[in-house]
């Protein structure tokens, strides 16, 4: 869970020369070890629960009971006592392994800084800290990056991406904005827009903060680095292009870099596709009439956009990654934006509802 899988099976089969070396030469000892090592690996890829542990302590366990029972019976041993005692300490080790992994995980992820599939899961729970302010304080921020974790999920899972890591920074890539909602679109329902009376060089410095927020919030809450990365990563040196053109247009000296966001740029695949699930996200709900074609369009001029301003050039996607990104986000998007009927006896109990209420003049 700590390693990749392809080390951890190098690991396992230097761990199993070890054993039939300290065992005096035992090359079955040796043998069991790295087949109960080896099973371990597979049986530990789909980890949704602590004790998924256990189930794959039972795997490894059930794998040194059958290759003793085949090694020994090779050997010609008898059944009684020496397969079956051999068979039942290999069963009781599996076990014993994943009490022990389940004991000294946390300590391991503590001690390493690494973030396993476990520790994803526990930081997607909707009622921590963080993420229980950012649903109260920034609601419309939250959704956001909902439907942006949706979107960017689909498509790490389309590329052989990861992307249980790949919701989770979604859920806390804006999480800056709870220290200033009101000065974000998707929080301004029923509020005056504070931009209106801003210059837009202060404007852009306000929402660029946030990236600074998000970290500082980050580091507060104790996330992870890898989850943490995603917050400035997701952004990467973009214009703020609303405001920059809006200072164009007023005549002021304008410097573009006051108008970019500080990166890094996504050195992932992770946080590059959450860059352009959110900037996609964000370009679709404003379609006045979002058809899978306009949807694709936009999908795939933002993708564009992203590329030729350099955004993409860290990272290592590919153009085939690019193509299935887009074809997931133009998928899902459609289906989120579906055509709705209408109700005719709805539509007409309302209006009759609203002449029942209409003053006499």
């Amino acid at each position: 869970m700590l390693l990749r899988p392809r080390l951890a099976l190098y690991t396992a089969a230097v761990i199993g020369m070890l054993v039939a070396t300290v065992a005096g030469g035992d090359v079955r000892l040796g043998l069991v070890t790295f087949i109960g090592s080896s099973v371990g690996v597979y049986a530990i890829k789909r980890i949704v629960h602590r004790t998924d542990l256990m189930r794959a302590g039972a795997w490894v366990g059930g794998a040194n009971a059958v290759s003793v029972l085949a090694l020994n019976l090779m050997d010609q041993m008898p059944w009684y006592p020496d397969i079956a005692t051999d068979a039942i300490y290999g069963s009781v080790n599996g076990v014993i392994v994943g009490i022990i992994a389940i004991g000294t995980l946390p300590y391991l992820e503590q001690l390493f800084g690494l973030v396993t599939p476990i520790k994803l899961l526990e930081l997607s729970n909707p009622s921590r800290p963080l993420l229980r302010r950012l649903q109260v304080e920034a609601a419309g921020t939250y959704h956001h990056s909902l439907i942006v974790a949706n979107l960017a999920e689909a498509a790490a899972e389309a590329i052989g991406a990861d992307s249980l890591l790949v919701r989770v920074g979604a859920y806390y890539h804006d999480v800056g904005k709870i220290r200033r909602p009101v000065f974000f679109v998707e929080n301004q329902a029923g509020v005056e827009n504070p931009h209106d009376k801003m210059a837009p060089s202060l404007s852009a410095l306000t929402v660029l903060s946030h990236v600074r927020d998000g970290l500082e919030l980050a580091r507060e809450y104790g996330l992870p680095s890898a989850v943490a990365d995603f917050i400035p990563q997701h952004h990467g040196t973009n214009l703020i292009a609303y405001f920059y053109h809006q200072a164009l247009q007023r005549g002021d000296a304008v410097n573009e870099e006051v108008f970019r966001y500080e990166g890094p740029k996504p050195q992932s695949r992770e946080a590059a596709v959450v860059m352009v699930a959110d900037a996609v996200e964000g370009a679709t709900r404003a379609l006045p009439r979002p058809t899978p074609d306009r949807i694709e369009q936009t999908v795939r001029r933002i993708i564009r956009e992203k590329l030729d301003d350099g955004q993409l050039n860290e990272c290592p996607l590919t153009f085939r990654d690019l193509d299935v990104i887009a074809r997931t986000f133009t998928r899902l998007l459609a289906t989120m934006f579906h055509p709705r009927i209408e109700y005719p006896e709805l539509e007409r109990d309302l209006r009759a509802g609203q002449r029942d209420r209409a003053p006499v003049r």
